[in-house]
C-alpha cells in the first residue's frame, strides 16, 4: 500500500485529503499538523470570531459524516525532510515514511522584534491568535494596525463595529496599494475614513513607547506618536520553509512550483500559502495567500502528484488528470484559475481577479466608487488582466469567469457593460 503524506492540517491540507480521495487515491493517508486542532477556517478570524458572532466549533472545516480515511498527528511539527529516504521527522522523535508528499505548511505572520512578546501587541495568524486578541477589544479602546493589508483592514472594520477608536498606519501611500493599485487603493482608503478611521499612509514606525511589558504609543520616524491601548501587526507572513532546508527542494519565497504545483523533487507538491507557483499569465513564480487558492489548487496538484505516481508505478494508481475535479486546459493538463480573492470590510464585499500589476489602466465599469459599489477592470492595451468588484457580486463573477477561460481576453471576448467613468 502506497502511503501520501499532507504536512499541514490546514484548508489547504484538508483540500488535498479530498483530493486524493475524490480522485481515486486508496492507499494509506497520513495527515500531519503542528496545532492541536483539526482543520478549521481562518478567514472569519478577523471578522466573525472577533466580534463574538460565532465561536471557535463554528470555525471546524470538517463536515458531519466526513470520512477521509486518514491518520491525524496532530499538535506536532514537521522538522525535517529526507527527499531521497522519503522521511519527514517529526518534533516528537517519531519518523513518517511517504511514497508521495503533499506539503501544505502554511505561512507565519511577521512581526517586530521590539514590540515582540508585549502583552498588548497582536498578530492575528491562528485561532490562539484570535481568542487572545478577542479579549482585549472592546468599546472605547483605542486599536492601532500597523500594516494597511486585508488582515489589518478586516481587523480594523471588526473594532470599529465593536465601537472602537482606530488608527491604521501604513507605509504605502494608499491601502492595498501591492494587491490593487494605487488608483483602486485610494477609493479603499475612502471606505475606511467614511467609517470613522484614522489613516496614516506612507509612514513608518520607528519604534514603540513602553510601560513594563505594554506598549502605550506607536512612534512613527516623522517624530508623531499614536496612542494605543492594543496594537495589531498586520505586516503580511513568511512562508513555513525553513524545515526544509537541505531537503533538496528548491525553495526562494516559498518553496518553488510550476504551475501545476510539483516541485523541483519527484512525488512532492506543494500547496497554499508556503507554495510559489508559477503564473503562466504573469509568467513569473508567486505565492497566492488566500482561501480560494487554498481550496481550489490542491486538485490540481494532486492531479499532477497521482499521474506521476501512476507514470513511476504502472497500473498501481490510475492517472487521474482525466477524471480530476479542475477542467484541464487545452494541452490536456489539469489548469490553475487566476487568483481570486475577496474582502469584507465595514459591511462591504471587495472581490478580485487576476494581476493588478500587469495593467497599464484601470477603467470603472460599472457603478460608482463614491458609493462603494463599483466594478474596475484592468487593462494591459487591449487586454482585461483583472477585475475588481466592491459590492458588484454578480457583475464581477460574469468577468470572472471569463477571465479564467483559456487565452488571451480581449475586451471584446468579455462580458462588458456601458462604462459609466473612466479613471
Amino acid at each position: 500500500m502506497q502511503t501520501v503524506a499532507i504536512v499541514g492540517a490546514s484548508l489547504a491540507g484538508i483540500s488535498a485529503a479530498r483530493a486524493l480521495r475524490s480522485q481515486g487515491f486508496g492507499g494509506r493517508l497520513v495527515i500531519i499538523g503542528d496545532e492541536p486542532e483539526r482543520p478549521y477556517d481562518r478567514p472569519p478570524l478577523s471578522k466573525d470570531f472577533l466580534a463574538g458572532r460565532i465561536t471557535a466549533g463554528d470555525l471546524s472545516l470538517e463536515t458531519a459524516g466526513e470520512d477521509l480515511d486518514a491518520e491525524w498527528l496532530l499538535g506536532v511539527a514537521a522538522t525535517g525532510l529526507d527527499a531521497s529516504g522519503r522521511i519527514i521527522t517529526l518534533s516528537d522523535g517519531t519518523e513518517v515514511r511517504f511514497d508521495a508528499v503533499v506539503l501544505a505548511t502554511g505561512s507565519r505572520a511577521r512581526t517586530l522584534p521590539e514590540a515582540a512578546g508585549k502583552h498588548n501587541v497582536h498578530t492575528l495568524r491562528t485561532l490562539g491568535d484570535a481568542q487572545r486578541l478577542k479579549e482585549q477589544l472592546s468599546a472605547g479602546r483605542r486599536l492601532v494596525v500597523v500594516g494597511a493589508g486585508f488582515v489589518g483592514a478586516e481587523v480594523a472594520s471588526t473594532a470599529r463595529s465593536l465601537d472602537m477608536e482606530v488608527t491604521i498606519i501604513g507605509a504605502d501611500a494608499v491601502p492595498l496599494a501591492g494587491p490593487l493599485g494605487a488608483l483602486m487603493g485610494a477609493h479603499i482608503a475612502g471606505l475606511h475614513e467614511a467609517h470613522g478611521v484614522r489613516l496614516i499612509c506612507g509612514a513608518r514606525v520607528e519604534s514603540f513607547a513602553l510601560l513594563d511589558d505594554v506598549v502605550t504609543a506607536v512612534r512613527l520616524a516623522d517624530g508623531r506618536e499614536v496612542p494605543a491601548d492594543v496594537v495589531v501587526l498586520g505586516i503580511g507572513g513568511a512562508p513555513n520553509v525553513g524545515w526544509l532546508e537541505g531537503s533538496g527542494l528548491e525553495l526562494a519565497n516559498g518553496i518553488r512550483c510550476d504551475a501545476t504545483g510539483r516541485t523541483n523533487v519527484s512525488g512532492i507538491v506543494a500547496v497554499g500559502d508556503c507554495a510559489e507557483w508559477f503564473d503562466e499569465h504573469s509568467g513569473v513564480h508567486s505565492r497566492l495567500e488566500h482561501w480560494t487558492g487554498a481550496l481550489e489548487r490542491p486538485a490540481v496538484a494532486v492531479a499532477a502528484l497521482l499521474a506521476d505516481l501512476a507514470e513511476a508505478d504502472g497500473s498501481a494508481v490510475r492517472n487521474a488528470v482525466a477524471d480530476a475535479e479542475v477542467p484541464p486546459d487545452a494541452g490536456g493538463r489539469v489548469a490553475a484559475k487566476r487568483p481570486y480573492f475577496w474582502s469584507d470590510q465595514y459591511g462591504s464585499r471587495l472581490q478580485f481577479a487576476g494581476a493588478a500589476h500587469l495593467a497599464d489602466r484601470v477603467e470603472i465599469e460599472a457603478g460608482d466608487p463614491a458609493d462603494f459599489s463599483f466594478l474596475a477592470v484592468y487593462y494591459l492595451a487591449e487586454e482585461a488582466v483583472a477585475v475588481l468588484g466592491v459590492n458588484q457580486p454578480r457583475l464581477f463573477t460574469r468577468w470572472r469567469k471569463a477571465l479564467d477561460k483559456a487565452g488571451p481576453m480581449s475586451r471584446e471576448a468579455l462580458p462588458l457593460v456601458p462604462a459609466l467613468a473612466i479613471s
